[in-house]
């Protein structure tokens, strides 16, 4: 027997809801590519998060934003064009229909994910979060690729995470 209970999340019921989504997708190929990265974005976030010192529930809202970040790219057949801004659109309505998020914390998550596609830019600190966890699922999902491994973005967060090696040290 547990002692533990484990209590349903915000997190739970859009994982739910972007669960359906990708199911209904077509290509079996975008569903593993859209499993992978929306996850695995959404964890980053929230390890970052919590790593620069942020509570469980701004957490909790980083791991929703990086989920729903690409939504709008995969829905439409990865066409990169202004997916950013639609993805916001589309994360709006998701998250609106499960009447658990405040206007500030709708405004929050869409504000990051319209953000998230230039890295170019320094933007409200949610923002960063979700920019540097979707460029470190980028590198982490091939971490030998040099593209993403040597990606400005990705350098900061390896040093941010004491991950540099004894040549990148140097």
């Amino acid at each position: 027997m547990a002692d533990y209970e484990r209590q349903l999340t915000r997190v739970d019921i859009v994982r739910k809801d972007l669960d359906k989504l990708i199911m209904g997708f077509d290509d079996p190929e975008v569903q593993r590519e859209a499993y992978v990265h929306l996850y695995g974005v959404g964890q980053a976030c929230a390890l970052i998060a919590f790593k620069r010192g942020h509570d469980g529930e701004f957490a909790e809202l980083a791991c929703i934003a990086g989920m729903l970040h690409d939504i709008a790219k995969y829905e439409n057949g990865i066409n990169p064009t202004d997916h950013a801004k639609r993805s916001a659109l589309r994360a709006w309505h998701i998250l609106e229909m499960t009447n658990m998020f405040s206007e500030d914390e709708l405004t929050m998550i869409c504000t990051g994910i319209a953000n998230h596609s230039d890295k170019n830019r320094s933007d409200d600190e949610f923002s960063e979060i979700l920019k540097d966890a979707d460029a470190m699922q980028h590198w982490l999902r091939n971490p030998a690729e040099a593209y993403f491994n040597e990606k400005s973005r990705n350098v900061a967060m390896k040093k941010e995470f004491g991950l540099m090696q004894q040549s990148e040290k140097q």
